[in-house]
């Protein structure tokens, strides 16, 4: 009985957090595996059921990890169309490991990869808005930043 269903303990726990929630301004979710994802494994489709409650709740970002690279997509729905007024932002930053692999598939809302560097994923909420930069380790270059608004 676990999972990432609607139903699901955890489903459940997120529904009943976002509904008991107020004055939700910004909201960023973060869960290991992401949905979309332009390496050669799978992607994670169970936790789409996640990502729709999401949705339905006007959050903004869903940060994963699971993939040693960096990946920032569109705002989408759960299904994966571009939705600039209401969709999530993705990013996939496992980047504090070994490098993820060079291959990059066809995947959703893609804007950026980067599959060689490390470094870390900043993140800042307001009441608003929220912004990213990757800051790389020491020696590298490759830096990807920017900001959105909140629902």
């Amino acid at each position: 009985m676990g999972g990432c269903e609607k139903t699901s303990p955890q489903g459940k726990w997120l529904q009943n957090n976002l509904a008991n929630t107020t004055n939700k301004q910004c909201t960023l979710a973060y869960f290991h595996h992401p949905l979309f994802y332009t390496g050669n494994g799978i992607p994670t489709p169970n936790v789409k059921p996640l990502w729709q409650i999401l949705y339905n709740n006007h959050a903004e970002v869903i940060l994963n990890g699971h993939a040693h690279r960096y990946e920032r997509y569109a705002p989408l729905t759960p299904g994966g169309s571009v939705d600039s007024q209401n969709g999530i932002r993705e990013f996939v930053a496992g980047t504090g490991g070994a490098p993820g692999g060079s291959e990059i598939y066809p995947a959703p809302g893609v804007r950026v990869v980067e599959t060689g560097t490390t470094g870390v994923l900043k993140l800042d909420l307001s009441a608003g808005s929220y912004s990213w930069t990757f800051v790389p380790v020491a020696g590298e270059t490759f830096t990807d930043s920017g900001n959105g608004t909140c629902h």
